[in-house]
């Protein structure tokens, strides 16, 4: 399929500003460069509460916001989504996804828990990983004080976070925990930090937003100071997981016109052969970073909408 007008739109508004190859900018300027992606998305929704709340991390506090859906006061525990944010391991923040946490709590019916994680450079892997984790086993432990039903958790993340969301499933696996995963939704998932060779990276690398350059800019600060074996560690690239069996079901977005379509696919192929229920849905005309910006991509509210139509399928039903 074509490129869809309205994301031809971002791409083209984008080129007009004249900015420098994003693989060029200071760690600063590439963080105020994704913040701007704010400006794409759509308007923050009333909601019944907004409490920001922090999980005792092994290096310090880790920042929650907990969403709680409108007209649900007082009704009993409600499932909870833990989301994990965008931004390439390095940008983004919790502040900047607030709107689609909002807009997801709302339609889904659930409580939403936007999660802080340590970015790199500062704090290269496995410092995301280890917020991740600790977040949601602390939410499974405590969100009963917030009006959550543990026996009703979901991870979701878009990008990076959505490679955050899998990854925690897995150490929740091996580590034995008692916390149970209903789902996990998985936007544009990054699966595999060591390959750029990819069909869809090769077609997709350049002029369609996510550029090859930025994804090894992302790459470099994520795992600085690492090893180079790091990247093939499983719980840094999750197709290098010997062992899928014993994961929650997969709801996994890709976008035809996004370089890592093609590893969030194989991922999704990687779960069903496992005997792992993946529902893998390829968005076509779509770039990376759609979801983010429904305020000027129709598809992206509506997967929105979607999603938490699903999400409520699932966890109320």
């Amino acid at each position: 399929m074509p490129l869809h007008p309205q994301a031809q739109a971002i791409i083209t508004g984008l080129e007009s500003m004249g900015l420098p190859p994003f693989e060029t900018f200071s760690l600063e300027e590439g963080r105020q460069v994704i913040q701007t992606l704010g400006s794409f998305m759509i308007p923050a929704e009333e909601v019944a509460s907004v409490v920001d709340a922090a999980a005792m991390g092994p290096e310090g506090d880790i920042p929650l916001r907990i969403f709680t859906p409108a007209g649900s006061d007082g009704d009993g525990p409600r499932p909870g989504i833990l989301y994990f944010h965008g931004g390439g391991f390095s940008t983004g923040s919790i502040d900047l996804v607030e709107p689609v946490c909002r807009a997801l709590a709302n339609r889904s019916g659930c409580i939403v828990i936007a999660v802080g994680y340590r970015l790199g450079p500062e704090h290269p892997y496995p410092a995301a990983v280890t917020d991740a984790y600790v977040a949601t086993t602390w939410i499974a432990a405590n969100g009963r004080h917030f009006g959550i039903d543990r026996a009703r958790l979901v991870v979701m993340g878009d990008s990076a976070g959505a490679n955050l969301a899998t990854v925690t499933c897995m150490v929740i696996r091996d580590n034995e925990d008692e916390v149970d995963i209903a789902l996990q939704v998985l936007i544009y998932p990054v699966t595999d930090l060591a390959h750029q060779d990819t069909p869809s990276y090769k077609e997709n690398g350049e002029g369609y937003l996510l550029t090859n350059g930025m994804m090894s800019w992302f790459k470099g600060h994520y795992l600085a100071g690492c090893g180079e074996e790091a990247v093939a560690e499983p719980y840094c690239s999750p197709m290098f997981m010997g062992e899928l069996d014993g994961l929650p079901p997969a709801i996994i977005v890709t976008a035809e016109y996004d370089p890592l379509r093609d590893e969030g696919e194989a991922y999704g192929a990687r779960l069903e052969q496992a005997g792992i229920p993946a529902d893998v849905r390829r968005e076509d005309g779509m770039i990376h970073g759609f979801f983010w910006m429904g305020g000027a991509i129709d598809r992206g509210r509506e997967l929105l909408d979607e999603l938490g139509a699903d999400l409520r399928k699932a966890l109320f039903d």
